[in-house]
């Protein structure tokens, strides 16, 4: 949400700002804008896709050393072109993007309406921008310095970047809550959201941290915190392709991804687990194995897809480890005042590292003295490095807005890390504990089995493209599965979508049963199966169109649905990583039949940088 480009050097800035934009499309946007510095500030924004600022753009003269971009995702004020970002400061001379919100620019805005300003946009940015010129101006300080004071008086999340008139080549960054990244190169320098608007250009790369102060221009990069002190910046290498971020002959990047996973799901477990030698290496959790295995409770604390496979992994833990899980939204967990006691251990799940609503959620419980891991995609991330220890899953950059590669890496993670836990505490015997080790290590070629169905589910996807509605069904460790292929199809079609435990169904969801409502089952073998086949009977029985995922070879179930899609044979524990695909598959082909932009989804951001 919100993606925010900048660069200082000798090159022509506006075609790398331009191309950055288009790297992080992915976050999810509805406007967007450029600010060049040359001699003076000139500032273009628009409502739309950054396709369409460009072709506003031909003919003027771009030429400039100096700019920021930015996507905007809008939080205050519709999406028109006032509202759209970079923002110019009362006098013209200041410009300025942000990702993030400003909870108290209602009060600033009043303070400085007071003082004789007036507001071109709605915005929460254009009153802080104001607010920051105002302090520069009162208090004759440098830019820098007005940045610093103002950001003392302001709540919320922030990364901005500003141009000022009479410096210029210089560019002023500050973050808190939301991720700023700054590329090194020979005389240059490069500013985003995330690392691939510069990985063409250079591999070496800055996280900057929350409360700390950029000031960068083409041959020096300067790092201080609020209280003016310098900082010196820890220079990181990227372990990332630009072929990582490319479709790489695809259709579509969420395509590309979902066909990803044989890999990445190989990456995650390489290196740590060794079917043979039965033994799973996790440095970040070893270190506190001992504290996670005489903990009373779990919390895993998750948004979105990530919530759902923080809810497969509860029925993993207590299966396994024998410990008490709980699955709490991230939104709501810090705003309840949650019982926290010192030794709770707290997994945050989290695709980008940056979703806000975590990251504020195990700001609180550390506070309280809970062991903080984080399960996470993107090395260096906010989430990274605020929690304790934990590990990558190593999925890749997800371009695509719905999650399906990181989504499986972790569930692999996790399934991992409870088999460890388990294995240490002796709740797991070493028979059981070999047998999911090898299931889990066949998980890759399976994935590759499964992939094969592709063809199949993209003529079901024709059949049922035109639905209105859909439910989906699953008990035990498949519950969690239905609920993330009803989000799946929700994001990508746009078509209703509820996922329900299928026992649950007959306490109200029944009534929405006809012969035109789909009705798609997690229905493969397991502990639960002869239940879950009762269940389908009785939508077969109200005439509701019966959709499956079976385990193959499980004729039975197949001759009382309308159509199946089967995956092969495995552990109830390890079978969601493999159901889950052909939801992946269903929404992904649907969304295709109707026409839709399957990797921008309308309204949805990748990383939500907002509470």
């Amino acid at each position: 949400m919100c993606g925010i480009v900048g660069y200082t050097g000798s090159k022509e800035a506006y075609p790398i700002i331009i191309k950055g934009l288009k790297r992080l499309e992915y976050r999810g946007y509805d406007s967007t804008g450029v600010a060049l510095q040359n001699g003076r500030l000139k500032v273009y924004k628009k409502k739309g896709k950054v396709a369409e600022l460009e072709d506003s753009l031909v003919g003027k003269n771009l030429h400039a050393h100096v700019g920021i971009g930015h996507t905007r995702w809008a939080t205050h004020g519709e999406p028109n072109d006032r509202n759209a970002h970079p923002h110019s400061s009362a006098s013209g001379k200041l410009a300025m993007i942000h990702n993030g919100i400003i909870e108290n620019y209602a009060q600033l805005k009043q303070e400085l309406i007071r003082k004789g300003y007036s507001f071109k946009s709605d915005t929460d940015t254009e009153v802080l921008l104001n607010f920051i010129e105002d302090i520069k101006t009162n208090n004759e300080c440098s830019l820098e310095e007005a940045v610093r004071i103002a950001l003392k008086r302001v709540v919320g999340a922030y990364v901005i970047l500003l141009l000022d008139e009479s410096m210029p080549d210089t560019i002023i960054a500050a973050r808190k809550g939301s991720p700023l990244v700054i590329g090194i190169g020979k005389g240059e320098h490069f500013l985003g959201s995330d690392a691939s608007p510069m990985l063409e250009y250079t591999k070496e790369v800055v996280y900057v941290n929350d409360y700390e102060l950029a000031i960068i221009r083409p041959d020096e990069l300067i790092l201080k915190n609020l209280g003016n002190e310098k900082i010196t910046p820890y220079v990181q290498k990227l372990d990332l392709e630009l072929a990582a971020i490319e479709k790489g002959g695809y259709d579509h990047f969420m395509l590309k991804e979902i066909f990803e996973q044989p890999q990445t799901i190989y990456d995650c477990l390489r290196g740590r687990l060794d079917a043979n030698a039965g033994t799973i290496t996790m440095s970040g959790i070893q270190k506190y194995a001992e504290q996670i295995m005489n903990a009373t409770r779990i919390i895993m604390v998750a948004c979105g897809t990530s919530w759902h496979a923080g809810l497969v992994a509860e029925y993993i833990f207590e299966e396994l480890c024998r410990i008490n899980v709980e699955v709490e939204y991230a939104s709501e967990f810090r705003y309840r005042n949650p019982v926290i006691n010192p030794g709770d251990v707290i997994i945050a799940i989290s695709q980008s590292g940056e979703t806000a609503d975590t990251l504020v959620a195990i700001e609180t419980a550390k506070a309280k003295g809970a062991i903080i891991l984080g399960v996470v995609n993107v090395v260096g991330s906010s989430i990274a490095r605020v929690s304790h220890a934990g590990a990558y899953t190593h999925a890749g950059p997800e371009i695509g807005v719905a999650s399906t590669k990181a989504f499986t890496a972790q569930l692999a993670v996790l399934t991992m890390i409870a088999l460890k836990i388990a294995h240490d505490k002796g709740t797991i015997s070493k028979e059981r504990y070999m047998h999911l080790l090898n299931e889990l290590n066949e998980v890759p070629e399976k994935v590759t089995r499964v992939l094969e169905l592709s063809d199949h589910i993209k003529k079901l996807a024709e059949k049922y493209k035109d639905a209105t509605d859909a439910l989906y069904l699953g008990r035990g460790f498949n519950f969690p599965v239905a609920l993330e292929g009803a989000l799946k199809l929700k994001e990508i079609s746009y078509i209703h979508a509820e996922g329900y435990p299928a026992a649950e169904m007959k306490h109200g969801p029944i009534a929405l049963v006809d012969e035109k409502l789909p009705v798609i089952f997690v229905a493969t073998k397991d502990s639960y199966h002869e239940k879950v086949v009762s269940n389908m009977q009785e939508i077969k029985a109200r005439k509701g169109k019966l959709i499956a995922v079976i385990t193959e070879g499980d004729d039975t179930t197949a001759a009382i649905c309308n159509d199946v899609m089967a995956i092969p044979e495995a552990d109830e524990v390890i079978a969601p990583i493999l159901s889950a695909i052909p939801m992946q598959l269903l929404a992904y082909y649907i969304g295709v039949a109707k026409g839709y932009d399957v990797d921008k989804p309308r309204n949805l951001a990748k990383s939500v940088t907002v509470e």
